[in-house]
């Protein structure tokens, strides 16, 4: 992946091009001081991602962004700021961006973010490939090319914020063991039969070991949903992904609780009450559904 950085800060954009080259996320395309000098090679490269300070001389982030999107860049944008202000954050994420990483930089939060940033655009990829395979099917004779269970999946977890968080693909896949049966699991089975399902699958596993860790992870992954689906609720109560997976997947008193945690500043609970049974039960229905209709 093609990152572009624009911030004011030599040294804030120095720290971010180590963590892209580190980890290897991809590599620094080019970067500048401002917005003003960021418009022509942006425009120009066409990155994929465009990291971009909030607050800069001559053009703010916000204001570079919707240049950049009226002259016809098709890229994601990450915002970098120290801004707390919620209505700041909410017209940012109007205007297009993707995530926000909060200065002064942290290391384990700028590539948490650009991980999640990568793997989010490569399913975005995928996913478009698919969509022009179905379009250029040539007569309406032909079959058209079914998703796997592992896309469709991925792909609602994407929707709520969860594609990079280490549970996401232990949730794929139980969805694809689940999918494969379908016939004899019109339900979910208990979770312990699902966790050690999953765990036998793995190479020279310890399957009591795994399964709990199988569940640990699931239970984290699911905890960052009801955190990303609550923030979007504060800054937009008619976010789609908000009204859609809320009150379909959780307990919906229980987002609520968290919005509220969160536009009183309060910290993040050690524990967050969710349902894991429910979650995977109505991403088995829905997995199902979505899978009849291609």
């Amino acid at each position: 992946m093609r990152f572009f950085i624009v911030d004011d800060d030599l040294a804030c954009r120095r720290m971010l091009g180590q963590v892209i080259n580190e980890y290897g996320l991809g590599y620094v395309a080019g970067e500048a001081e401002n917005g003003v000098k960021a418009l022509a090679p942006i425009l120009s490269m066409q990155p994929d991602i465009v990291l971009i300070d909030f607050l800069m001389p001559q053009l703010d982030g916000i204001e570079t962004m919707e240049q950049l999107k009226k002259q016809g860049f098709r890229g994601q944008f990450i915002m970098i700021s120290q801004i707390v202000n919620k209505e700041m954050v909410g017209e940012a994420y109007e205007k297009g961006v993707e995530f926000f990483i909060h200065k002064p930089i942290n290391r384990v939060e700028v590539r948490s973010v650009l991980t999640k940033t990568k793997e989010s655009y490569q399913l975005q990829q995928s996913l478009q490939l698919i969509r022009e395979s179905l379009a250029n099917i040539g007569t309406a004779a032909e079959q058209p090319a079914r998703q796997s269970v592992s896309d469709i999946v991925r792909f609602i977890l994407n929707d709520m914020g969860i594609i990079g968080e280490a549970g996401s693909d232990d949730i794929v896949a139980i969805m694809d063991m689940l999918m494969q049966q379908q016939d004899r699991f019109p339900q979910l089975p208990p979770l312990k039969n699902l966790y050690e399902a999953a765990a036998r699958k793995m190479e020279n596993a310890d399957v009591a070991k795994e399964s709990k860790a199988i569940e640990q992870r699931i239970r984290r992954t699911i905890v960052a949903a009801v955190n990303n689906l609550a923030s979007r609720g504060v800054v937009d109560y008619t976010s789609p992904q908000f009204e859609y997976y809320a009150p379909r997947y959780f307990d919906f008193q229980d987002i609520r609780l968290r919005m509220k945690q969160i536009e009183e500043d309060l910290p993040t609970p050690s524990r967050v009450k969710i349902n894991i049974k429910k979650f995977l039960q109505v991403l088995y229905i829905e997995t199902g559904e979505r899978y009849k209709k291609y």
